[in-house]
């Protein structure tokens, strides 16, 4: 173990001192002569009184520099920043056009042709471009008419510094990290499941110490910084990102719907869904038209599933008030990193669980790679990423529906030979707890008031209860008939068990049900045939043409490698008709390759049932079942959206895990050591692609424009050698 630590010690230093450092050792031998008055500017470039540019004519907007052909990199140098302050003091002050702080170049040099890059003047590291020149280098500043440049001048011959980066050195630390834990020889395949170890019971509270912690920070830190996230401009739609403390508001004043206005022409208007109308309104001024909020019969709703507000916004909301009048609010960011925090622990828990039924005594590094495979499978980094209040209700079902399954499937207990205090003995049966059963049954039914897809997994209940089930209906036959079997069991005891299911799940859903129709005049009517948005919802639907493909870009929509970082790029998705669709990396399949094992596990009946996994069986197979299912209604009543592969992504997830558990417990040695290798390699090819998702460019909430620093240094990596 230390020759492996030390060797991953001296890999790592190899790597940030000389591979992530090549441009310093490139440009030892640089000259440096590069005078800034000697720059030329194009015709399309002003220089200000301060020495800033401005952009007169997008197409000759570019500065020249000559070069001697001893460095393969060129230098921007902005101006300085007490210059940046007083542009930005003095823009605020006029209402004028503030200074950029990033900018977009295309460095056109006589030896190689170039590619367009994104500079940044709070990362110095950025501001060196690579540009295989000989005599000149031609900088194009890509950026529209009147942009103000805060470039003083570009140097070319320079010296690249020598740079010690933190965040790369953190990041290749996980890397090694995983590799050593993981790798097919680690001691951690020796070590076997033991669920009752207080030891490993501690080092998983201790794993989870750290993104609590992370999460805990995040949720402080968006609190104290909260603003409302309203935006609205003249003759357009009004964008309100707050819905979730809206309902809240209105919860807490004693009705549906929301406290927000409604202008008369809008109320007034003939068709308000038609979106002829509607930007027949916006052309004439009329506001405020919220986009993709509910309106119905003069008032506006929140279609989103009203539960995470009274989980997360009310209360936030009513113990805030106690010090500050009103309340404060609760940003959708802080809640979803909350929930996302749950079903990370209960994800986790109810993968273990799963594993110890199926394959009993599984080494700590299968489960280990294994729920972080479950974790990636289920889509959930895209809302970590993605926090705002469409990731709410999807967040909280994910939540929900692991802590639900996971408290029945620890419902069972095991039987002794006198009936227990929960349920009577019955032969091939297992008694049950009812707490366990009644909870389980609230989170699962709960999800009717998040996201109402995730109401399948209630169907769940009849495989993992099967035995119980059969065991109840022999004893009411047998009771019926009079016959053997019947041991005069009160009916209302054979009961309790079923009514544990059923009555929590009806008290949770009776008052969502009362909630839509006190909205919409029907129990089952949700609001999302009336919401603002690009068409009119009241008469559209899915175009049925477009259902396979779109089932088909779910699953095995093929990535789209680059040369550039971050070496993915969107991959097309187009379709017969027109239908919703959102920029997307992949499919299921192509982004998590080994979720492919799910569809092994119709082949594993007779094995499973000659292990005594009947039940799991069955189980299992209905999530795979479950999880087209609900793909299929994604598809056909919501079309394609990347969010919505965390409907189901964590369902094909464990339904995979029989075969993995199977092929990773390979006893022969050469084949087992080659089969650890390869889950691995899947495994970290499947981190990599989730990673190198979030810099895609073209995906909604692009890094590059809300963390451009965080983008541009990570870029600058790969972009200098």
């Amino acid at each position: 173990m230390c020759a492996a630590i030390l060797s991953a010690l001296a890999i790592m230093m190899l790597i940030e001192c000389v591979l992530c450092n090549l441009p310093f050792w490139r440009t030892l031998a640089a000259s440096g002569d590069s005078a800034a008055a000697d720059n030329t500017l194009g015709p399309g470039l002003e220089r200000t009184a301060d020495g800033m540019l401005t952009v007169t004519d997008p197409t000759q907007a570019y500065l020249q520099v000559v070069a001697d052909g001893t460095s393969a990199y060129i230098r921007i140098d902005p101006v300085s920043a007490r210059t940046i302050d007083k542009a930005r003091q003095e823009a605020e002050s006029k209402g004028t056009e503030q200074p950029l702080t990033t900018i977009r170049v295309r460095p056109d040099a006589d030896r190689a042709a170039c590619t367009i890059r994104s500079v940044s003047l709070s990362l110095p590291r950025s501001l060196y471009v690579k540009a295989e020149a000989g005599r000149t280098v031609r900088v194009q500043i890509l950026e529209p008419k009147g942009s103000l440049i805060p470039i003083q001048a570009v140097r070319a011959n320079v010296r690249v510094p020598f740079e010690i980066n933190p965040l790369r050195i953190g990041l290749m630390v996980v890397v090694f990290v995983l590799l050593l834990l993981w790798r097919p020889n680690s001691r951690l395949w020796k070590v076997p499941l033991d669920a009752s170890s207080v030891r490993q019971c501690a080092a998983f509270a201790a794993l989870m110490a750290v993104p609590a912690v992370i999460t805990v920070w995040n949720v402080v830190w968006q609190i104290r910084s909260a603003v409302p996230l309203q935006f609205h401009a003249d003759g357009m739609y009004t964008y309100d990102f707050d819905q979730y403390d809206h309902v809240a508001q209105a919860l807490r004043n004693g009705h549906a719907w929301l406290d927000l206005e409604v202008p008369k022409e809008l109320r007034e208007a003939a068709d308000p869904y038609s979106i002829e109308t509607r930007q027949r309104l916006l052309n004439s001024g009329v506001s405020p038209i919220y986009w993709d909020y509910a309106y119905y019969q003069g008032h506006w709703y929140s279609y989103f599933g009203v539960l995470p507000a009274v989980m997360l916004f009310l209360p936030f909301r009513a113990v805030t008030s106690l010090w500050v009048e009103g309340g404060l609010m609760l940003p959708s960011g802080a809640a979803v990193l909350l929930l996302m925090f749950g079903f990370l622990v209960f994800a986790c828990l109810l993968t273990v669980r799963l594993i110890e039924r199926i394959r009993p005594g599984s080494s700590i590094a299968a489960v280990s790679m294994i729920c972080v495979f479950v974790l990636l499978a289920s889509n959930s980094v895209y809302l970590w990423y993605r926090t705002n209040f469409y990731s709410v209700p999807i967040a909280a079902s994910l939540f929900l529906s692991a802590l639900g399954l996971w408290l029945w499937l620890g419902a069972a207990k095991p039987l002794s030979p006198v009936d227990s205090d929960d349920m009577p003995a019955a032969e091939d049966a297992s008694s049950l707890s009812l707490p366990r059963l009644a909870a389980g049954s609230v989170c699962i039914a709960a999800n009717l008031g998040c996201r109402p897809t995730f109401t399948v997994v209630a169907l769940l209940a009849f495989p993992i209860f099967r035995t119980q089930i059969r065991s109840i209906v022999r004893r009411f036959r047998a009771r019926r008939k009079g016959g053997r079997g019947g041991d005069g069991t009160n009916v209302l005891h054979l009961l309790r068990a079923p009514l544990a299911v059923l009555v929590p799940a009806l008290i949770v859903v009776i008052p969502l049900f009362a909630y839509n129709a006190v909205r919409f005049g029907s129990i089952f009517d949700f609001g999302s045939s009336y919401q603002m948005t690009v068409t009119d919802m009241t008469g559209y639907r899915q175009p049925f043409a477009n259902f396979l493909l779109t089932c088909g870009y779910y699953l095995f929509l093929p990535l789209r490698f680059t040369g550039q970082f971050p070496f993915l790029a969107v991959s097309p998705t187009p379709l017969p008709s027109w239908g919703f669709t959102e920029a997307m990396p992949g499919g299921l399949f192509m982004t998590t390759p080994l979720v492919f094992a799910s569809l092994a596990l119709p082949f594993l009946r007779r094995r499973m049932r000659r292990l005594g996994l009947a039940n799991m069986w069955h189980t299992l197979m209905a999530c795979l079942i479950l999880g087209l299912l609900v793909m299929a209604l994604d598809s056909r009543l919501g079309g394609l959206g990347w969010r919505y592969i965390a409907d189901f992504g964590w369902l094909f997830a464990l339904a995979a895990l029989p075969a993995l558990l199977f092929v990773l417990g390979c006893c022969r040695p050469r084949l087992g050591w080659l089969i650890r290798a390869g889950f691995l390699a899947l495994l970290l090819f499947s981190i990599a692609v989730t990673v190198l998702s979030l810099f895609m460019p073209g995906r909604e909430d692009e890094l590059i424009r809300s963390n451009s620093t965080l983008f541009l240094e990570v870029q600058s990596w790969f972009a200098l050698p």
